[in-house]
């Protein structure tokens, strides 16, 4: 590549009025050199020829010290470099030059070869948009359900909101409106739901909020994403991550309550649950699995394991036979029957705590046991038609259980039994629940539930358990150190 010239210019005339430009007799002294006094300094530089094959030369001037139009050709030149080989990118890289409108620095070299590295054309910025539509594009070792939340986040609110931003000029002060404007809308949703007027109500009939959870999950996608741009080696686009810095209200899990009979009537009278996250008194528990038993001798058993051993669904449907001792009474989690959007997958369990072996009780064993026998049934009427996938709970004909089926199933026993109502879920709360108020300490409860962590186990269940009063002894004890005058009525 030329390395081009430094030279002289001014804006004398001739005679007629043309400028002299560079050919003007006061730019230089006597001897040749360069007047140090007269006109201005300038480059020239021969630039790859046109896509159509045209001649063409970088021109600019204005320089007071021939120091600064040397940097200044010399930083084109390095720009020009970063093509090596490649003649079209050159070409890209020399329109680019040639957009620069006089008198504006040229790109930072580190700028251009960061979107060269990446694969985005040299001449344009990529935005947030794009930028986050190929990141999505690239996730390939990631599980289905987090590409689906990832895309959710990406097509309903980071593209609308922060879309058309620069890649390379997202700050904070462009993502924290995107979240003033989600909680203003979540506001003006419930405003409207409160509305007397029956048209504004049913104008957001089908409007969903965004929770703080959300609004928490939304931002670690953009973290994420981010992340990726500054780290990849080959892929630096930025270096600085905007959304790790914006703050958001804390988003505390929902603390489990229990159906008291003050919590149950009020239900009854209003339809209103304390907490999104419900769990059943032992009563109530013991009530649900006798009518589970008579009106549903299938997966009665299921839930049996559920509610004493506090498994999630997935790990109680992703039991084999292997995984299953009976006579030593221990089961395996380490499988879990999970969905990707409808359809149903069979994968490992998520982490490390959740793979996990735990010892089954006399009530869980026994009701086990008489499943098995009923199952031995079914096999024999199927006959050669049987499925031996190994699974340990199974439909009457041999088939796994699609996991949404279960769950219908349990809401149809919970309403039809005239119980307050709790989840599938809530089932394992109540394992936890009942394994506390038996004496177990919250290391005994997070090792059954498989949690990463005690403080989660602690932050879900320690409101729960002074709901069962099961400290109440402790509580009168405390209570009597007070020296009263009078004893306060019964």
């Amino acid at each position: 590549m030329a390395e081009g010239s430094v030279f002289k210019r001014c804006t004398c005339r001739d005679t007629s009025g043309k400028r002299l430009a560079n050919r003007c007799p006061q730019l230089r002294r006597a001897s040749g050199s360069w007047s140090p006094t007269h006109g201005w300094w300038a480059y020239q530089l021969e630039l790859p020829p046109r896509a159509d094959g045209a001649r063409r030369q970088l021109r600019r001037g204005g320089f007071v010290r021939r120091e600064d139009a040397a940097g200044e050709r010399d930083k084109a030149i390095a720009l020009l470099n970063l093509a090596g080989d490649d003649t079209s990118l050159a070409v890209e890289i020399a329109d680019l030059l040639q957009q620069v409108k006089y008198g504006r620095p040229l790109p930072e070299r580190d700028t251009i070869a960061k979107r060269v590295r990446a694969g985005v054309p040299a001449t344009s910025d990529m935005t947030l948009g794009d930028y986050l539509t190929q990141w999505l594009l690239s996730r390939r070792a990631i599980e289905p359900g987090t590409i689906r939340c990832y895309g959710s986040h990406i097509r309903v609110h980071l593209i609308p909101h922060l879309g058309d931003i620069k890649l390379s000029r997202l700050r904070v002060e462009h993502i924290a409106p995107m979240f003033t404007a989600i909680a203003d809308r979540n506001t003006g949703v419930e405003v409207a739901r409160q509305s007397p007027d029956p048209a504004v109500q049913a104008s957001v009939k089908a409007a969903r909020t965004t929770s703080p959870a959300t609004m928490q999950r939304i931002r670690a996608t953009l973290r994420k994403a981010l992340n990726d741009a500054i780290r990849t080696s080959n892929n630096r686009l930025i270096d600085f991550n905007p959304a790790a810095h914006v703050e958001l209200p804390s988003a505390p899990r929902p603390k489990a309550r229990v159906w008291t009979d003050k919590a149950v009537q009020r239900w009854r009278d209003t339809g209103e649950q304390p907490s999104p996250v419900m769990v059943w008194t032992p009563p109530q528990a013991g009530a649900f699995l006798d009518y589970a038993e008579a009106h549903d001798i299938v997966l009665y058993p299921l839930f049996v394991g559920i509610l004493h051993r506090g498994m999630r669904r997935g790990e109680a449907l992703g039991l084999r036979d292997s995984t299953v001792d009976l006579d030593t009474a221990v089961a395996t989690v380490d499988l879990q029957r999970t969905t990707d959007g409808y359809k149903p997958v069979d994968k490992k369990v998520k982490s490390e705590a959740g793979n996990r072996t735990f010892a089954l009780d006399s009530f869980t064993v026994t009701a086990w046991r008489s499943y098995l026998a009923r199952r031995a049934s079914w096999q024999l009427v199927s006959g050669p038609q049987w499925p031996n996938h190994g699974f340990f709970f199974v439909r009457p004909d041999g088939q796994k259980w699609h996991p949404d089926a279960v769950t219908k199933r349990f809401d149809k026993l919970v309403r039809d039994s005239h119980l307050p109502p709790i989840r599938l879920h809530d089932l394992r709360h109540c394992a936890a629940t009942f394994l506390k108020a038996a004496g177990a300490d919250l290391k005994d409860v997070q090792a059954l539930l498989g949690h990463s962590t005690i403080t989660v186990t602690g932050d879900i269940y320690t409101s729960v358990i002074a709901e069962l009063e099961v400290e109440r002894d402790k509580a009168e004890a405390a209570a009597a150190l007070v020296p009263r005058r009078q004893l306060p009525a019964a």
